[in-house]
């Protein structure tokens, strides 16, 4: 992340503690110029309790790993998201919170255990995704450790009461703020039930036939989106052999898998989630064709090449401003000399003003929805 625009203040209200945190933000992570209810909610209550190791599961930008590194003996903040896990490891640094920050969508590859673990679902977390999470986060406990759950009804606060029920040992309501409770819930689950079964998408492109592999979240998660099958029809017979190929916010990778079979070119996948790299990867094993993900902030990883041929590219528009500049600034830096970005978007958006630094933009193809661009060095 080359810059994060936004700072927050977070002052403390006990002699304890530090006076004040600061916090910086970015483009592309929840409530960006906002303090999260549920996490202050999550501050609130668990300041006085003894944490032990203590786990923060999809802690955004760090707020609640950071401030509670006061009290508990260790912090581990885990997120799914490369953007996040950078700002979360910023401002732990910057507030001498000592944290621990990793990158991962699957907590039962944690090989340490956890005395307590927080947990403020986001509103458009799917359903299945959080009970997995709540699921997971308990196997990681040790006995008689304690999940937190801080929810509202508005992001599922009634359906993960109800998993939590049916798995936990203990389920009690701690404290409430606004619209949002905190839930304790006690136990350890030594084989957390499945709630997330991976759905295989079958697609023909220009007569190739793919086979994806998706889970709820992620963009067009039950069938190949029509501006994506656009711009692979658009680039029919294109991709030549020996190309270094980039599909870039690769979601579950059909960019990638297409260029892999059609070419004997190298392919690299890239996505800031890592729910969609681990999905990238099984669409590759399940196409027989093989390819490098990478789960990276636009292009801030050092397995994506500094010189690519090709670049294609459906861009998370929804993100703002601010991911969409570094994106397309990234990706002229690891173009080669001549190489080629193509991309897609709808028709109704205006990317232009973030392809400054392109000799040459030109429309490729206009469909009903979408517009495919080229852009060269």
């Amino acid at each position: 992340m080359k810059r994060a625009p936004y700072e927050l203040t977070l002052a403390s209200r006990v002699s304890s503690a530090r006076s004040e945190y600061r916090f910086r933000t970015a483009d592309g992570v929840v409530s960006k110029q906002s303090f999260r209810e549920a996490e202050l909610l999550l501050l609130d209550a668990l300041w006085d309790v003894p944490l032990g190791h203590f786990l923060c599961l999809e802690a955004n930008y760090g707020v609640v790993g950071t401030v509670l590194s006061e009290q508990a003996d260790s912090v581990e903040m885990t997120e799914s998201s490369a953007r996040a896990a950078q700002l979360c490891a910023h401002n732990s640094r910057e507030n001498d919170a000592g944290a621990s920050v990793s990158l991962s969508s699957d907590l039962t590859t944690h090989e340490r255990a956890f005395d307590s673990v927080a947990y403020a679902p986001r509103q458009y977390t799917p359903l299945s995704i959080g009970k997995q999470r709540i699921a997971n986060a308990l196997s990681v406990l040790r006995p008689n450790g304690c999940l937190y759950l801080a929810a509202s009804k508005q992001t599922g606060l009634t359906r993960y009461e109800a998993c939590l029920s049916e798995i936990a040992a203990d389920v009690t309501l701690v404290s409430e703020r606004g619209e949002y409770q905190l839930l304790e819930a006690r136990g350890h689950v030594s084989d957390p039930q499945t709630y997330v079964t991976p759905r295989r998408i079958h697609a023909t492109v220009n007569g190739i036939d793919l086979t994806l592999l998706s889970v709820p979240g992620l963009f067009a998660a039950n069938a190949l989106d029509s501006g994506s099958r656009l711009l692979l029809e658009t680039i029919e017979n294109e991709i030549k052999d020996h190309e270094r190929v980039l599909d870039l916010c690769c979601g579950y990778g059909a960019f990638g898998v297409y260029a892999a079979s059609v070419a004997d070119c190298d392919v690299w996948l890239s996505d800031d989630d890592c729910l969609a790299t681990a999905c990238a990867k099984r669409s590759l094993r399940a196409s027989g064709v093989v390819g490098t993900v990478v789960t990276a902030d636009c292009v801030e990883d050092s397995a994506i090449p500094r010189s690519v041929d090709r670049i294609l590219c459906n861009p998370p528009t929804h993100a703002g401003t601010g991911v969409l500049s570094e994106l397309f600034a990234g990706a002229r830096a690891v173009l080669a000399p001549n190489g080629r970005l193509t991309m897609v978007h709808h028709r109704e958006l205006d990317l232009r003003e973030h392809l400054t630094g392109f000799d040459g933009i030109e429309i490729n193809h206009t469909g009903s929805d979408h517009v495919v661009l080229n852009a060269t060095l």
